[in-house]
């Protein structure tokens, strides 16, 4: 008989992480928008590395940046209904995270390839996100048998 990884009520260990993913973007991006948690609020422009707000004084952000970060979450409120969606979801975007890390090592951070956009601080804090997201994915998404 196949079982889901450790449940927690009716969810799955790796459903309660994919939702709490989730909820974490989702007021990221909403406390984006916030000014005073966001420094430098009058420069948060829509796209482009000129956008000179910054999320906690210290993330860059733009209206597209933060958009991103609702949408992301978002996507992790409903794929966390199932417990492969919500593996995915982790994994999926934990690769996606590592990507934008890769990115902004490799872009000018005064160039127009920063459309997002990202700083030194941003491209640190998406390589932990990738890295974070891939093991809970893989760790709490694993199926287990039992005798």
């Amino acid at each position: 008989m196949s079982v889901s990884a450790t449940r927690t009520g009716s969810r799955t260990a790796v459903q309660t992480a994919a939702l709490v993913v989730g909820a974490a973007f989702l007021l990221v991006g909403v406390l984006g928008f916030v000014p005073g948690i966001t420094s430098n609020f009058s420069e948060l422009s829509f796209a482009g590395h000129h956008s000179g707000a910054l999320l906690l004084g210290i993330f860059q952000v733009s209206v597209l940046h933060n958009l991103v970060h609702l949408l992301f979450g978002v996507g992790g409120l409903v794929l966390s209904r199932s417990r492969a969606a919500a593996k995915s979801y982790l994994v999926w975007g934990g690769g996606v995270y590592l990507v934008l890390w890769l990115y902004g090592l490799l872009i000018g951070h005064g160039t127009p390839a920063n459309f997002v956009p990202v700083n030194t601080a941003d491209n640190w804090l998406h390589f932990v996100l990738g890295v974070a997201m891939i093991g809970l994915g893989t760790a709490l998404g694993r199926r287990r048998t039992s005798a």
